[in-house]
């Protein structure tokens, strides 16, 4: 079973919830949007490229173990629409760049009135299913500065029956991009930087609707992989390491230090589960690629029937640093890899199959 196919292809269709267990490979069609004047076709094809083939990879679940494990997301370029000319006056964004009106960030409102393929809005091209995701490729300065991820989601009960929709389901502050009938993330590339900085957008962007009340299956087991529940799990007094002032450290491989005021505070029996964006399972403050010791950690056994904790070190990600080179890239592709994807074996709450994550990204 492929998806889109000839019976659905539109995000939010519920083919998708009829279907999600018998999937085996998704094909989103993607619409990429350059903006960045003097950003030849190729450049931006080939930087595009580069980045539907770091997806594929790290939607091979478990592929650093099992290199015959297939990609369940392939993601294909539907388009490239050159919006480039002429140049901005303040960046390399061309004057067509749709600015807010703050003069800063971008207009999400007039993207989606744009005739951007075949002669179609964003609204329309998603509701035929020509496209189920946006790409935008700009310039990131003082004067243009788009959100990494936009995405008005449609929202479900926990038997996946349709409720209504969340307008912060993207890596974003306040935006004005339209609730469309259908769920839509538009992305946005900054063309000066690597696929791994990319990457790094797109899994805050799945952590943000992984968590914001749209799935509450899918938020139920998330929270817990992505150590976004310290304060109900463990009793902690913040809900996750995002946003601590000071850097923990790990006295032994299975304790954890914090501080809260002048005081200092050491969980023992402290076993990481699948770690976040910013923080591996050994990372002391956000961004911290360079920690060497060891600390337990059951991110390549999680939920499955003989969970184990190993000692886990990020030499494990080597394998992606040209794959994904900058930001938190190659760390983002592993923990990908680690989630709960085709054929993977974790089980849920009762005990049942965990579901494959990744058709969540289009519900």
């Amino acid at each position: 079973m492929v998806w889109p196919n000839a019976e659905s292809a539109a995000n939010s269709d519920p083919w998708l919830i009829a279907n999600h267990d018998r999937i085996r490979s998704m094909r989103p069609r993607v619409l990429v949007v350059n903006f960045v004047h003097g950003l030849a076709e190729w450049e931006a094809r080939h930087k595009v490229e580069w980045l539907c083939r770091t997806l594929r990879e790290s939607s091979r679940w478990q592929g650093f173990r099992d290199p015959a494990a297939p990609p369940f997301l392939e993601p294909w370029i539907a388009g490239i629409v050159d919006l480039t000319e002429p140049r901005g006056r303040v960046d390399r964004n061309s004057a067509r760049f749709p600015r807010a009106a703050d003069g800063v960030g971008f207009d999400y409102a007039a993207l989606h009135e744009l005739r951007l393929h075949d002669g179609l809005r964003l609204d329309e091209l998603a509701e035929r299913g020509l496209v189920n995701e946006v790409w935008l490729l700009a310039d990131h300065t003082a004067h243009s500065a788009p959100w990494e991820t936009v995405e008005v989601k449609r929202t479900y009960d926990t038997e996946f029956r349709p409720l209504g929709f969340e307008a912060q389901a993207g890596n974003s502050g306040p935006h004005d991009a339209p609730w469309i009938g259908r769920s839509l993330r538009i992305l946005f590339v900054n063309f000066a930087r690597g696929v791994g900085c990319a990457m790094e957008s797109l899994g805050h962007s799945l952590e943000r609707m992984a968590t914001c009340g749209a799935l509450p299956y899918f938020e139920r087991y998330f929270r817990e992989f992505a150590m976004l529940d310290l304060d109900r799990r463990l009793g902690l007094p913040f809900e996750s390491l995002y946003g601590r002032d000071d850097p923990v450290a790990y006295p032994t491989p299975s304790s954890l230090r914090y501080r809260v005021g002048w005081r200092r505070h050491t969980v023992r029996d402290y076993v990481v589960a699948g770690g976040n964006v910013h923080f591996m399972p050994n990372g002391r403050h956000d961004y911290d690629l360079d920690n060497r010791a060891p600390v337990l950690s059951t991110i390549e056994t999680w939920r499955q029937p003989e969970q184990v904790a190993r000692p886990w070190t990020p030499d494990v990600l080597e394998r992606y640093r040209d794959l994904a080179p900058d930001c938190m890239g190659r760390w983002v592709v592993y923990w990908r890899q680690n989630m709960p994807g085709l054929g993977n074996t974790a089980r849920d709450d009762d005990g049942r199959p965990m579901k494959n994550w990744w058709p969540f990204l289009f519900y």
